[in-house]
């Protein structure tokens, strides 16, 4: 089974033997060698050395027992192999299978140098996370101590610093944007605690979104890199950097040709504002929004093959809030610039300068505008609870009774006022209104859009409902005007989501 190994160190003094694939190479012109660059780049790359205090034997997990290790394998020839190795294991760790709780746990990642005058180096968040000691060794093994400026675990970006009197080699930025796929790119950093090492290959894909952070929008690349690459540098043929190396995926824990960098134009900010201020400063709208599929964009109207990111609630007292914005509203454009998907616009908000007034393009039903939005800071907002779901919605404890239902059977449900009693038995938040569905037909319509009992709809096409008559209303007419689906807007605890329900046929 394939396996994500993301966000990992090398764990120092452990010997791993693996098989890897050798990595597709380019039919097409390659460069005639990568001496000359090499030799260049390989001093602006430094090993990342961190220890930290073991864990406490009461925070550790037992340690498995030999036929855990392999069940069901008795007398074959694995069971004495398996046997001699966790012999050796226990042995090696004082007999127990456990460090001592006074002993470090040593890793080793990659970095590099992004200021030779100050002593900045960019290395990943996850490579020093924890660490009680972070050592620096350089090209030519000089070490030196480095402290931590400030990181960012949404990037898994972290600044360390460093004193010497050594001369250090510094790197160059490069524009990301401008590594198309093909374009060839050079991985330097310490796999498995080995040294500089260096491998070269191409940019295999762009925009890879691999569930790591808010801001996935990953440069996928063949170049070998494996644990302890973690921080290294991704250069492109003019020796700049184009990415940071974070992850790979991998069956075996070794490289497969299938391995991620984060690109340079979105460290860079990070990587300047974690200097200025030692912590980041993103720019915040205070909107959850969600992707415009092609259904919905029918159900609003929306030109075909239209692109955005659909406003499905507004914070309060967010930004957006403050400057007009709805639900609803579709965000075409931010400061000019076309929100091609939806998960476009987190990185280009979050890019954007805090306090800054911005323009966005909105479609709201059926109409173009302008609205001019000024900026917050994310940051801000979290620490002062604005990102996390309002409502002190408790379990529902009202008894198990059906209560009064009007049927929708062409959208597969049935629906009820959304009394006091309904809101104490499916948990729904006062401020919302609407009509609460008590019954999903399984298989129908509803039921293959993952509504269930308990949701709530506010809107169909855009227009308020308030009772289930309301819903059964706005339904029977869209039907009668040949429409072939509604559009929803649900409610569910404390989320907001916009559904299109085809008609039953």
């Amino acid at each position: 089974m394939l396996t994500l190994v993301s966000r990992f160190p090398a764990v120092m003094g452990a010997l791993c033997a693996v098989a890897m694939l050798a990595p597709a190479t380019a039919s097409a012109a390659s460069p005639d060698g990568f001496e000359t660059l090499a030799e260049t780049l390989l001093p602006t790359v430094v090993n990342v050395s961190t220890s930290a205090k073991a864990p406490s034997q009461a925070q550790r997990p037992p340690l498995p027992d030999l036929p855990d290790l392999a069940p069901g394998m008795p007398g074959s020839p694995f069971d004495e192999f398996l046997k001699k190795f966790y012999e050796e294991y226990k042995n090696q760790q004082g007999g127990n299978g456990r460090p001592p709780e006074d002993d470090k746990v040593s890793a080793l990642g990659s970095g590099f140098v992004v200021d030779a005058v100050n002593g900045y180096i960019v290395t990943n968040n996850h490579v020093i996370k924890g660490a009680d000691e972070i050592k620096i060794i350089l090209h030519d093994d000089t070490t030196l101590d480095a402290t931590l400026v400030g990181t960012d675990e949404k990037i898994d970006i972290a600044v360390l610093k460093v004193k010497t009197d050594i001369p250090l080699v510094s790197t160059k930025w490069g524009n990301s944007d401008n590594s198309k796929v093909g374009s060839w790119v050079l991985a330097i950093g310490n796999p498995f605690g080995l040294g500089g090492t260096v491998t070269a290959g191409i940019v295999s894909a762009r925009q890879r979104d691999i569930s790591a952070g808010p801001y996935d929008d990953f440069i996928q690349t063949d170049a070998s890199i494996n644990r302890g690459n973690s921080g290294g540098p991704m250069f492109n043929m003019n020796g700049e950097v184009v990415g940071v190396n974070t992850a790979i995926f991998s069956p075996s824990g070794g490289s497969v040709g299938i391995g991620f960098a984060v690109p340079s134009n979105i460290v860079k900010n990070v990587v300047e504002q974690l200097i200025k201020y030692g912590k980041t400063k993103r720019g915040w709208l205070g909107v959850r929004i969600q992707d415009v599929t092609p259904d919905i964009a029918e159900g609003l109207g929306l030109p075909k093959n239209s692109h955005g990111a659909l406003v499905s609630s507004v914070t309060e007292k967010g930004p957006s809030e403050a400057a007009g914005i709805q639900s609803g509203d579709v965000i075409m454009t931010f400061d000019g610039a076309p929100v091609s998907a939806m998960k476009r616009l987190p990185r280009m908000v979050a890019e954007a300068e805090v306090g800054r007034k911005v323009e966005l393009g909105i479609w709201r039903k059926g109409e173009n505008m302008k609205i001019t939005v000024t900026l917050g800071e994310l940051e801000a907002a979290e620490s002062a609870g604005q990102l996390t779901p309002g409502g002190k919605d408790k379990p529902g404890t009202a008894p198990e009774e059906k209560l009064p239902a009007t049927d929708v059977p062409s959208i597969g449900m049935k629906l009820s006022l959304l009394t006091d009693e309904a809101r104490e038995k499916y948990a729904v938040n006062k401020q919302v209104t609407g009509s609460v569905i008590t019954e999903v037909t399984p298989n129908g319509p509803a039921a293959q859009k993952g509504l269930a009992e308990g949701d709530v709809i506010i809107e169909i096409d855009q227009q308020d409902v308030a009772t289930p008559e309301d819903v059964a209303t706005r339904v029977a007419a869209a039907e009668k005007a040949g429409e072939p689906s509604v559009l929803l807007f649900i409610a569910r605890k404390n989320d907001r989501n916009y559904v299109v329900i085809k008609f039953k046929k």
